[in-house]
């Protein structure tokens, strides 16, 4: 059985508990309190593993024109860059409960770790084939953080989550935001744009290198060849049949639509600015900036959310604020760029936290709270690899951005039909 679980304040929007099934073993139960005997460690190990949830894929962004000019790849393979990545979160992310399972949740972080520093190094190997082998690893990678991070802080630290997950995502996107305005600068002090992304491979190799020790705490105790938690007896398809749910479809679509804007925004926000005049240097900050302002979003939407029987006005204003923001790029795309970028940025940062939010508002318990979180990330991040490709196709086939950008409009109106259903005031049921 489960353990119980009542969803706290919405300030809590991080869902993916890959140990809500799992029920710890004695011996890793005396490992768990060896853990937190060490809180500065185990605070430092999740800054560290947070700074590298978005780093290596924000990085790239500003840099997207040289890669493409190095190895003559036209818009539509240039896009696969930034795709690749996703396509991959959305593969490895079922993996990530089960590998847990198997070798305990600290093993793994150390494990995705490892892999994403092997995929920043050989993603700037010379053959035009590693830049996207590092793609994939970079996005396996990820995923293991993103899955496996939000249980870790709910285990180690329930009676202080609501805190522990502002610390996580600031991190996240502080991350996202140091390395999108620092690219360029970094391409020009490394010599070229191999540089400037390899550099993130040290970030990465810091945080492996916090996370031994705490593997190694975990791992004591328990007996050779014996996983880390044993599985709770309940069976896999216990609870309500997600995929015959509208309204599980409908979290997950809005998951899936708001996160195609955001990669669609890292693929191609700063191409677009410069395409339209502005330098390398002020497109990456403003990109940067754009980055920096989703956090007043995460933070201000799902506190609201978790104070409102229905969310579906909030969905609107989020999708709103992105619309008004991709209309304002097709109207002045450098002379409002600031406030275009703020709009933009508010509103992916409002809409991630409510897709995050409703997957907990929605359900009924923990376990369907995984089960739906399990669901919309893996769709949601296959689907959001189509926007980078599918604008990059647009582009290259129409030679500009406007057809491309009437295109996220229509994302943006289709968000707000799928937010007024997913935001009702109901539950998931069997």
């Amino acid at each position: 059985m489960a353990r119980p679980h009542t969803p706290g304040p919405a300030a809590e929007p991080l869902l993916v508990d890959a140990e809500t099934d799992l029920r710890p073993t004695p011996e890793v139960a005396v490992a768990r309190r060896a853990l937190r005997a060490h809180p500065a460690l185990l605070l430092i190990g999740i800054v560290l593993a947070s700074l590298n949830m978005r780093a290596a894929l924000a990085g790239v962004s500003p840099l997207l024109g040289e890669i493409s000019g190095h190895f003559g790849l036209s818009a539509t393979m240039g896009s696969l860059v930034t795709t690749i990545p996703l396509i991959f979160m959305g593969l490895a992310s079922p993996f990530a409960a089960r590998f847990a399972r198997r070798w305990g949740t600290e093993a793994v972080l150390l494990g995705a770790l490892v892999l994403l520093l092997g995929g920043i190094l050989l993603r700037v190997a010379p053959p035009v084939m590693a830049l996207f082998a590092g793609g994939a690893l970079v996005g396996s990678g990820i995923t293991f953080l993103n899955v496996l991070m939000p249980g870790l802080v709910k285990r180690d630290f329930p009676h202080r989550a609501a805190g522990m997950t502002a610390l996580y995502t600031t991190s996240m996107i502080g991350g996202a935001t140091v390395s999108a305005a620092s690219a360029v600068p970094l391409e020009n002090a490394l010599g070229g744009w191999r540089g400037s992304l390899a550099s993130w491979s040290l970030l990465a190799a810091v945080a492996a290198l916090v996370w031994i020790p705490q593997t190694v705490l975990a791992r004591r105790g328990t007996h050779h060849r014996e996983p880390a938690a044993t599985p709770v007896r309940t069976t896999p398809d216990a609870g309500p049949r997600l995929g015959r749910s509208a309204l599980a479809w409908q979290v997950t679509l809005f998951m899936g639509l708001q996160s195609s804007i955001a990669y669609v925004c890292i693929a191609w926000l700063p191409t677009i600015f410069t395409d339209h005049g502005m330098s390398k240097s002020a497109a990456g900050l403003v990109f940067a900036f754009s980055t920096m302002l989703q956090m007043v979003g995460s933070f201000v939407v799902p506190t609201l959310a978790g104070r409102m029987r229905a969310q579906r006005m909030l969905a609107v204003v989020v999708a709103a604020l992105m619309a008004a923001g991709m209309a304002g790029l097709l109207v002045a795309p450098v002379a409002g760029a600031w406030v275009w970028a703020a709009l933009i940025g508010v509103g992916q940062g409002g809409s991630v936290g409510l897709a995050l939010t409703m997957m907990v508002l929605r359900t009924g318990d923990a376990h369907t709270s995984a089960r739906l979180s399990g669901m919309a990330q893996t769709w949601g991040y296959l689907l959001a690899a189509v926007g980078p490709l599918a604008l990059g196709v647009v582009h290259q086939t129409t030679g500009g951005w406007g057809l491309p950008l009437t295109l996220m409009l229509a994302v943006c109106g289709a968000l707000v039909v799928l937010g007024l259903g997913a935001g009702r005031d109901r539950k998931i049921r069997a």
